[in-house]
């Protein structure tokens, strides 16, 4: 186990209701060593968080703290993994596999995985939840993990035939780092691996943070801003058999893709319904093919707010019915408020510099009522929409 964690330990940990709790740490202390019962507490608390990430899964995973947090989800780590089954390839090296999501969801996938990661003690981690994958798989893949700098593992080149992954690090001792050259390894050194290999071009996937300016990809690759319930996880890019170089794309995890293209859409007062864009149509540029989807205008230039007069279902964006159009004056909406008697108050906005939580302080909401106000510009200036969710018919 890693962390020198025992079982016995690790069980007595989980069993605590409270686990920041000085009466936990007291009852640990006096079974175990207190670097021992320290670890147990920590991990049985990290298994305890990332079960809104991995589910029931998590009870049998080990984390780091930002191994937890910088790990890909199951459902789209599995998104990984069946684009290297469908593209033919037998064997991925995850570089950078940190506590080794992406590679268990290859070991499922039936894989063969070569993982490599810097920091020892992740190492370890990545290596304990790998061998879980493998016993799981019956022992029918072969998983390594190896301590090492990936720029190194580059350096010395990676065999034809073989897909490579990787998660660069976007983060440094000061925080996280925006410039493409200060990824490490850096984004240029990682697109290198796409080309150049005998027998054609590599399967390569970065996996990057969903606000990589699309003037960052390169034109022959492919791009997939890939949406979760909701969240925005990731742009994945893609190189290789089995990706469609170009190719812009939203995809609402685990199989609804809407495609970036040419689209026009003209800007128009506020209809009977507003729809509000995924935030992976968004990102990927699709929000004009959406629009021609739906029949839409935009509320304004720039502002990824669709409105319409009719509902069309559409699993790409949550569609408003318009039931009032405001002035946005605080004097008028504080009126609003308190002649309607809204106590709960939610506000949305694009394209304003505007506090949601401050506003909604400001307008003092006070009553049993709720309502959702959409803030936006429009043609006849900034306008205050009264609107409520609706589910499309179908």
């Amino acid at each position: 186990m890693p962390y020198g964690l025992s079982a016995e330990a690790l069980a007595a940990a989980e069993a605590e209701a409270d686990l920041e709790s000085l009466a936990a740490g007291t009852r640990l202390r006096a079974r175990f060593a207190p670097e021992l019962a320290a670890a147990a507490l920590t991990q049985a608390a990290l298994r305890r968080r990332a079960r809104t990430k991995f589910g029931d899964a998590a009870g049998s995973l080990w984390f780091t703290r930002d191994g937890l947090e910088q790990a890909t989800r199951p459902e789209v780590a599995d998104l990984h993994a069946q684009r290297f089954v469908a593209a033919g390839v037998r064997r991925v090296v995850d570089l950078g596999c940190g506590i080794g999501s992406d590679a268990v969801a290859f070991v499922r996938a039936g894989l063969d995985v070569l993982a490599v990661e810097r920091d020892p003690a992740t190492a370890d981690v990545a290596r304990a939840n790998l061998a879980t994958a493998v016993a799981a798989a019956g022992g029918s893949v072969h998983a390594e993990v190896v301590v090492a700098d990936v720029a190194d593992v580059i350096a010395a080149g990676i065999e034809p035939g073989v897909g490579v992954f990787a998660d660069p690090a976007r983060r440094d001792a000061r925080g996280r780092v925006w410039r493409a050259q200060d990824f490490s390894p850096d984004l240029g050194s990682l697109l290198a691996l796409a080309g150049g290999v005998s027998g054609g071009e590599r399967v390569l996937g970065l996996k990057l943070g969903p606000a990589l300016p699309h003037a960052l990809v390169p034109p022959d690759a492919e791009a997939e801003w890939v949406s979760h319930h909701g969240d925005v996880v990731e742009v994945a890019l893609w190189h290789g058999p089995g990706s469609v170089p170009g190719r812009r794309s939203a995809l609402l995890a685990p199989d609804r893709r809407l495609v970036a293209g040419p689209a026009h859409l003209d800007v128009r007062a506020p209809g009977a319904y507003v729809f509000e864009p995924d935030g992976a149509v968004v990102r990927s540029g699709a929000v004009g093919v959406l629009g021609e989807r739906l029949g839409a205008g935009l509320l304004a230039e720039q502002i990824a707010y669709l409105t319409a007069d009719a509902l069309v279902e559409t699993p790409y964006a949550t569609a408003f019915a318009v039931e009032q159009v405001l002035p946005y004056d605080l004097k008028a909406l504080r009126r609003w408020v308190r002649e309607a008697g809204i106590g709960r108050l939610e506000v949305k906005k694009r394209g304003l510099d505007v506090d949601p939580a401050q506003l909604r302080r400001d307008l003092r909401p006070k009553g049993d009522g709720s309502a959702t106000l959409l803030l936006s510009r429009a043609p006849t200036g900034t306008v205050a929409l009264v609107v409520h969710r609706v589910v499309a018919p179908g």
